[in-house]
């Protein structure tokens, strides 16, 4: 039986670690040659090496700060000069600051937020799908958070950063239709390295309200990226998947 991305080329922000991580190696094992871009160049290039070596794919490493809009420019050069082209996009860099209340978030606290989690996934979007239209299609997936529906005192900047991001999915979805299919992954709370700082009892409580009653697992993500990213979700674009266990 054939690999479901076999030949696809993906990029993934925020690749490096959690979610990002998890995402590139599952769609290295399912065939695919891999763009991984985060802050940190080291810890993408030891993921990359770490996808030629047990999967024997490619794989680039790339710096970027995706707030960034020249950085961003840069990665799809990058990323087309390697490979020639981009089948399939997945913005999940994202970001949060923590405030000690909401008056006292400064102004280049509130525009790091928007920029990583809403303006850099729109510039990367528009550049990409504009390229993947004129190729003949292909998939842009976008990672929210359960905080675009319900969001937390501590997380306000954080959660409208990611609305804005589920609204530009639709809307990218309407733009750049029907070639290309723009589609979201609302997760809720997942046991990555952010959230080895959670105190017990907010690990405890976070277990507690869905109907799964625990907290994600980073391989739990891997089913619908993988759904999105390959020709499986043929007919399915500018849709929002909730992976939060059945929040309550």
């Amino acid at each position: 039986m054939g690999k479901s991305l076999s030949g696809k080329v993906i990029v993934v922000t925020g690749g490096s670690r959690g979610l990002g991580r998890e995402m590139a190696l599952a769609f290295a094992d399912e065939g695919a040659d891999l763009v991984i871009a985060s802050r940190k160049l080291d810890s993408c290039e030891e993921l990359a090496t770490l996808i030629r070596d047990k999967h024997g794919r490619r794989a680039l490493a790339v710096a970027c700060n995706v707030g960034d809009w020249g950085q961003c420019e840069a990665l799809v050069e990058a990323a087309y000069a390697e490979f020639g082209r981009v089948d399939v996009l997945v913005n999940n860099a994202g970001m949060s600051l923590l405030y000690p209340s909401l008056d006292q978030v400064s102004e280049s606290m509130f525009d790091k937020v928007i920029a990583t989690n809403l303006k850099g996934p729109f510039r990367l979007s528009a550049l990409i799908a504009a390229r993947m239209a004129v190729a003949g299609g292909g998939s842009i997936i976008n990672i929210s958070s359960i905080e675009a529906v319900r969001p937390e005192p501590m997380a306000v900047p954080y959660a409208a950063a990611k609305a804005g991001l589920e609204n530009l999915s639709a809307g990218l979805a309407q733009s750049y239709g029907p070639a290309v299919r723009v589609n979201t992954i609302r997760p809720g709370a997942f046991d990555t390295d952010i959230a080895k700082a959670w105190p017990e009892e907010m690990r405890t409580a976070l277990s507690q309200v869905n109907a799964l009653r625990r907290i994600g697992a980073p391989a739990d993500i891997v089913g619908a990226a993988l759904f999105f990213a390959s020709d499986a979700s043929a007919f399915c674009s500018g849709a929002t998947l909730a992976l939060d266990g059945g929040w309550r």
